[in-house]
């Protein structure tokens, strides 16, 4: 019997997180707009994980592309919504660690989706 699909949750892009990701390669833009939409209908897309240290559960999907890695946060446990954090090209080529500009960025992006989660 095939899995019932549920309907798929309000995708909310914050600050300029849209526009990052409308930049990136047809190719990359696809793939992680495949992984966002699995996160819509409650599933898990094979290249998420969760990054440690916030209080919510922030996920990251990327996806490689000709010209680098491409990234995109995300937060699934606030309010009804699907909160869509920042979108960056990794461009370290050593580490795999976020950079902490972006993990500051995320988190004021995440305090930013509690307060909309609230109204």
């Amino acid at each position: 019997m095939p899995e019932k699909l549920r309907e798929p949750r309000k995708l909310v892009w914050l600050a300029d997180s849209l526009d990052r990701l409308a930049g990136f390669p047809p190719m990359v833009r696809s793939k992680l707009g495949f992984a966002l939409y699995q996160a819509q209908i409650g599933q898990k897309h094979e290249s998420a994980k969760m990054l440690r240290g916030f209080a919510e559960s922030v996920w990251q999907v990327r996806a490689d592309g000709p010209s680098g890695t491409y990234l995109a946060e995300y937060v699934a446990q606030v309010g009804e919504a699907i909160y869509v954090l920042d979108a960056f090209q990794k461009k370290s080529t050593a580490g795999i660690a976020t950079p902490k500009r972006e993990l500051d960025l995320i988190e004021q992006r995440l305090q930013l989706a509690r307060k909309l989660a609230r109204k």
